[in-house]
């Protein structure tokens, strides 16, 4: 079986790669990535998407997260995956055309926790998921009170401790909420590719005692282990997108270990590219401080590693 991606996939990863590259991923990026069709990529074509797979959306998550990206995609494409899932013919023709067209903004959250939730903003479209029971509310006018966040570059909201219920919506939401966690750790594991590519250019540039800090072995070392955290997520990643794509059996624990080896490998490999920057990756001059923060919130988001070891547990005793 080739696991290798497709020609299209391998276009999709190559043009966005070059286009935030060439926009830094600054502000008023989100317009022209609506024009691309990213913001409906993985919206079915009859909901005014483009229909592509799981794989298709990890791969452009993973880019904007190398990139560090200002842009509302995260949210606006696990909601519309919850939407998808578990929204009625009316649900899904009201919200999903809008956030394929860039035109209303989502986020997504889960029941019973007052957690950060990334791309949240009120008045849009909120998507409240029971992890447990596998079910969901949708909030056409989303009850949120905005927050100041570890992630400057990320808008964050809270659901308000006092809003109503939201609309049920009648289809089940536990598939959806498994290909969510995959796209965030697919936003990892970019962030982890950047962290780790600024560190190994800096390491051979910088000089200490005459001879490049790369070549100390406790540099190679860390630097080593960076490559193996990033590359463990990365495989998880993609076999749970794999998964997703092909309908497997094996969706709900390839996705609780791929968000677990993510996360993980967000905080381990984003703290050690800080560390091997020295004393310039504390400061703003580095941009490995960016890549940090947004690995915290992206590691807790729907479920740290714990959570999703013990989740991973649960599935395998069962």
């Amino acid at each position: 079986m080739d696991f290798e991606f497709s020609d299209e996939q391998r276009a999709i990863r190559d043009t966005a790669r070059e286009l935030l590259a060439e926009r830094r991923a600054g502000e008023g990026l989100w317009p022209e990535l609506v024009e691309l069709g990213w913001a409906g990529i993985g919206i079915a074509e009859e909901n005014g998407g483009q229909g592509l797979g799981l794989v298709e959306l990890a791969i452009l998550a993973e880019q904007l997260g190398h990139a560090c990206a200002e842009t509302p995609f995260l949210g606006t494409a696990l909601a519309a995956l919850a939407i998808e899932a578990g929204g009625d013919a009316a649900q899904r023709e009201r919200c999903l055309p809008a956030l394929a067209a860039g035109e209303r903004g989502g986020a997504l959250t889960l029941a019973g926790r007052r957690e950060l939730i990334p791309d949240a903003a009120a008045g849009e479209i909120l998507v409240v998921a029971d992890a447990d029971g596998g079910t969901g509310e949708l909030y056409l006018e989303a009850p949120i009170e905005p927050t100041e966040a570890i992630d400057p570059r990320r808008r964050h909201g809270l659901l308000r401790p006092d809003a109503a219920a939201g609309d049920p919506l009648p289809g089940g939401v536990a598939a959806a909420l498994d290909r969510a966690r995959v796209v965030v750790a697919a936003e990892i594991l970019g962030l982890c590719r950047r962290a780790l590519e600024e560190t190994v250019a800096y390491v051979k540039e910088r000089r200490q005692f005459g001879v490049p800090v790369g070549s100390f072995q406790a540099v190679k070392h860390a630097a080593a282990q960076m490559l193996r955290d990033t590359e463990m997520a990365a495989v998880a990643t993609y076999y749970a997108a794999w998964s997703a794509d092909f309908d497997a059996p094996s969706l709900p624990a390839a996705a609780a270990i791929a968000k677990a080896a993510a996360a993980d490998a967000g905080r381990a490999v984003t703290a050690a590219a800080i560390q091997l920057h020295g004393g310039i990756g504390f400061t703003w001059e580095a941009d490995v401080h960016w890549l940090f923060k947004r690995a915290q919130v992206d590691a807790a988001y729907l479920g740290g590693a714990a959570s999703q070891r013990a989740r991973l547990a649960r599935l395998t005793t069962a």
